[in-house]
């Protein structure tokens, strides 16, 4: 959600009642153009890939939302890219060692509405397409990862806060085996914004949950169950650049071998990552954002050193 970076302004809002409303022409969009719902950046790549913290893609505001608007859509495309030269081994020291280049895409598709018979809450449906690419060990391949779909919904408990909770699910497949996790999963989060008059916090907190993997002529696995965190924390510069930190936390129970029935050496992992960027305000419709991040600590995963962006188109 992104703070309709994911607060894209739909058409316009008013501020009568202390209640957000968007009517027919654009207005306060600058915060409306934050709405926007991220959809997950999970590992669904080989092994030899950097890691990607859950939600690690959203930016400031991205869960600033309205409530009793009409009907709006936004276009987003998120972008990152990561040179994971070092891994973090069992007991947290980074190791000069299975590093990567990855490129990862999410290109997402969101309407967003709200209904008269549920007043005072706004509710999203999105569809998201992953893409990667990766370079490794002399090799390199990409493709479409699996697609992600599911519904938000929120409510405002005063006139500058946000609360609400999104859930996806990501399907097993891509167009090439080191794009598909073969497993369903469903992604589910809480999520907080509260906006002061320079400064805005928000974030969410979560699981990622998978069903067993069954790969013909493998063994079948019980993946780790996710659980994740990204804060962001702005200061609103001017009307068009908001600059702010990042801070993204994950961590991932063992691997369970159904087969062996055992849990796979060193299948756990956490990461914590932190790294600061800007949001441009570019219009009423369009805003763009960019992010650099690194990892801080970390065990068993390979090292975040990465950029991220985002664009939102709105209408």
């Amino acid at each position: 959600m992104r703070g309709l970076e994911k607060q894209f302004g739909a058409p316009f809002l008013n501020y009568g009642n202390n209640l957000m409303r968007l009517t027919e022409k654009p207005e306060r969009l600058r915060s409306l153009l934050r709405i926007v719902i991220p959809g997950a950046l999970l590992a669904y790549a080989a092994p030899s890939r950097a890691a990607d913290i859950t939600l690690g893609i959203i930016g400031p505001h991205e869960y600033d939302l309205p409530v009793d608007f009409k009907p709006f859509n936004v276009l987003v495309q998120y972008g990152d890219g990561n040179a994971a030269g070092n891994t973090y081994n069992s007991v947290g020291q980074r190791e000069a060692r299975g590093g990567s280049h990855t490129w990862s895409g999410l290109t997402k598709y969101v309407h967003f509405r709200s209904f008269d018979a549920i007043p005072h809450v706004g509710f999203a449906f999105e569809v998201i397409q992953g893409e990667s690419y990766v370079l490794a060990n002399g090799t390199n391949y990409g493709g479409l990862g699996p697609t992600i779909i599911g519904p938000a919904a929120w409510f405002k408990p005063n006139a500058h806060s946000t609360f609400g909770f999104q859930t996806f699910m990501q399907t097993p497949v891509g167009t090439r085996d080191a794009t598909s996790p073969n497993y369903w999963s469903n992604i589910s989060s809480f999520i907080f914004d509260y906006e002061w008059k320079h400064f805005s916090f928000d974030g969410d907190a979560g699981t990622v949950v998978g069903s067993t993997k069954h790969v013909k002529g493998q063994n079948s696995y019980f993946p780790g169950v996710v659980f994740y965190s990204n804060l962001r924390f702005s200061w609103k510069a001017t009307q068009k650049i908001e600059p702010f930190l990042a801070f993204d936390w994950q961590n991932v129970t063992g691997t369970f071998d159904n087969t062996a029935n055992r849990y796979v050496d060193n299948s756990n992992s956490r990461e914590i990552a932190m790294g600061p960027g800007v949001m441009f305000n570019i219009s009423k419709h369009v805003s763009f954002t960019a992010r650099y991040s690194h990892s801080v600590e970390g065990r068993n995963t390979p090292e975040t050193n990465a950029y991220y962006m985002k664009f939102v188109y709105l209408w």
